[in-house]
């Protein structure tokens, strides 16, 4: 199993975060299938990429550490995919997602630590059409 995880400290309130992850997952190609105050689970939309190669991502919002203005988010990314090669489809989506999040958010991360990653600019471009564009190259 592939699992990608990064964790950010955003400049937003608790209450105001959802909407933009929602955003942020859509376009990244996943569709928000689950969601609670402190808790988002998203999953790639089936029919791109064969079924063990489908990305879930589950997003940890920390609402008992958030103050009015500041919350923290842990990113989870995976998929039944074996990681035999460095550059998978699951690192590939969490590639796209750091880089969505970087490059076209107006909420800048305060601080960000992550695991089993290194930062680096996905071959996409990062827009709505990213993930289709994706696709096509997956097919």
């Amino acid at each position: 199993m592939s699992r990608y995880v990064c964790h950010f400290s955003v400049n937003l309130s608790s209450q105001n975060v959802r909407s933009p992850l929602r955003k942020l997952l859509e376009t990244c190609g996943m569709e928000t299938i689950y969601e609670v105050e402190d808790y988002l689970m998203a999953r790639e939309i089936p029919g791109r990429v064969s079924f063990a190669k489908l990305v879930r991502a589950e997003v940890l919002i920390d609402v008992t550490n958030a103050t009015q203005n500041t919350v923290k988010l842990s990113f989870v990314l995976k998929n039944e995919e074996l990681p035999l090669q460095q550059n998978n489809h699951c690192r590939q989506v969490f590639d796209l997602l750091r880089y969505t999040l970087a490059h076209n958010y107006d909420w800048e991360p305060i601080s960000s630590l992550q695991s089993n990653a290194t930062p680096s600019a996905p071959k996409l471009a990062a827009n709505p059409s990213a993930a289709d564009e994706y696709a096509r190259s997956c097919n």
